[in-house]
């Protein structure tokens, strides 16, 4: 397997490997021209955003600028999708989001892994674990999504939060750690 294959299968692979580290080269240039782009050109957005995107879905509403990501192609978007400033994912594994779902700003997801023993994450070998998304979700400003991570369907996030586990559908949850506050 090559490093990338490993990377999408969520073994361990290295991040240094050259193939990879042009590709995300290749995207930071893609991710320049997106937020060097005028506000106002929203047909130039969308452009950039259906080439570099996995998926983006029908009346998708643009990711305001400065946008972030990695890899770009592992980011799947719903319908009616919004993001709002500062939004960052490290798609390093897939990253899904649902219908209808709005981002608040500065929020971030991570997928990629690293150990927690110094002497191996030295290695620069990490892998990365997908995190789901469901429909009609909206995730408050400055919120952390952490890799492996299933958010249900019809879900709110307080701002701040910090996701670390499986969020069921039809809920409220807040908080570092993120956790359950209502059922709806």
């Amino acid at each position: 397997m090559t490093e990338k294959e490993k990377m999408l299968a969520g073994k361990i692979y290295s991040a240094t490997d050259s193939q990879l580290l042009v590709e995300l080269n290749a995207v930071k240039e893609v991710i320049h021209k997106y937020n060097a782009l005028s506000p106002a050109d929203c047909e130039g957005r969308l452009q950039i955003l259906k080439d570099l995107l996995g998926h983006i879905g029908d009346d998708a509403i643009i990711i305001n600028q400065p946008f972030y990501c990695d890899y770009g192609k592992q980011i799947s978007v719903g319908k009616r999708f919004f993001a709002n400033f500062h939004f960052t994912v490290l798609d390093e594994a897939k990253v899904t989001i649902g219908d209808d779902c709005f981002i608040g700003p500065n929020v971030s997801i991570y997928t990629a892994c690293h150990s927690t023993d110094p002497i191996e994450r030295n290695t620069r070998k990490e892998w990365a674990e997908p995190v789901t998304i469901g429909n009609n979700v909206w995730i408050g400003g400055s919120v952390t999504i952490l890799p492996g991570v299933t958010i249900g369907d019809n879900v709110t996030i307080g701002a701040g939060s910090v996701v670390a586990k499986d969020i069921p559908s039809d809920v409220v949850a807040v908080g570092n750690p993120c956790r359950v506050i209502k059922e709806l």
